[in-house]
């Protein structure tokens, strides 16, 4: 078995049931500037039980997203700062590079659906 650089197996195929990516402060925002659709972007900590948790179940839910951006704020200060993160996790909506805020959700298929759908009536934004 292989692992990456944080000890997670590499050779076993995720359960996920949409697209994974991990950002950092480097590649943040060129890629979400040329994703199209909607990303659900998740700020997370290693320490973080309600993170492992979030990093645990949202991949297997039936979300109305194209993709799950992670980004670990330990590694990544310049995002929490920018993205005002004053909590872990904590999930922000971005839609064809356009800036939707905040999610203020339970981690469940459907609140979670809601809370997305309704980010996406807001005025999009730039990227902070």
């Amino acid at each position: 078995m292989n692992t990456d650089s944080m000890c997670r197996p590499a050779d076993i195929v995720s359960p996920s049931i949409v697209v994974e990516s991990e950002l950092t402060d480097f590649d943040a925002d060129q890629r979400l500037l040329a994703m199209s659709g909607v990303s659900l972007v998740i700020f997370t900590s290693v320490g973080c039980a309600s993170c492992r948790f979030a990093r645990a179940q949202l991949p297997k839910l039936y979300l109305a997203v194209d993709r799950l951006c992670w980004i670990d704020a330990g590694n990544n200060g310049g995002l929490v700062e920018r993205y005002q993160v004053f909590h872990l996790p904590s999930l922000f909506v971005v839609r064809d590079g356009e800036f939707f805020g905040a999610l203020q959700s339970r981690l469940t298929t459907t609140e979670l659906n809601d809370a997305v759908a309704q980010a996406l009536t807001r005025t999009a934004e730039e990227l902070p």
